[in-house]
């Protein structure tokens, strides 16, 4: 029978104790890359944000009783009224920050899924509430406010014309 050698934690300085109980975990969010193929190439369907305006993916919260890649879909149907083929396997995931009331902000991990859009709807749930548009995989790149999610759009025009 072997015996247990006590565990010496390092001793931390007050200063790291404090700045861990502010430090949270990422929180996982969903967020749909919505595209169309068409004659001049593929486009990637943008939508600003609520809050500030900025040019981003429709992307939520994950459902408890949803798969992620279900989400997404929901997601995209609620924000910018699509429907389309979802792929059950994310495509890629970033890093970001979520702006909450009150000045709050958290750090999320985004994934993102493929969502192939068959159908665009004039009624939706968030209608009026954002603007939404198609863009040129460039000019999404340009538009999209989050730096991670830059390279991510990059990497998806090049899959999509074969540029890889």
């Amino acid at each position: 029978m072997a015996i247990a050698e006590p565990y010496n934690s390092p001793s931390p300085s007050w200063l790291d104790t404090l700045i861990g109980l502010f430090k949270k975990p990422a929180r996982l969010q969903v967020a749909a890359l919505c595209y169309r193929l068409t004659d001049h190439g593929p486009e990637i369907l943008l939508l600003t944000s609520r809050g500030k305006g900025r040019w981003i993916l429709p992307k939520g919260w994950p459902e408890l009783h949803f798969a992620s890649h279900v989400t997404a879909s929901i997601e995209a149907f609620e924000e910018a009224g699509i429907r389309g083929e979802v792929e059950p396997k994310p495509y890629a995931s970033f890093k970001s920050h979520k702006g909450l009331e009150k000045g709050i902000d958290i750090r999320t991990t985004v994934l993102v899924y493929l969502v192939k859009v068959t159908e665009e709807l004039d009624d939706y749930p968030e209608k009026g509430q954002r603007q939404v548009k198609w863009f040129p995989v460039a000019d999404a790149v340009e538009q999209v406010d989050e730096p991670a999610l830059k390279p991510i759009l990059e990497a998806f025009g090049k899959d999509m014309t074969g540029n890889r």
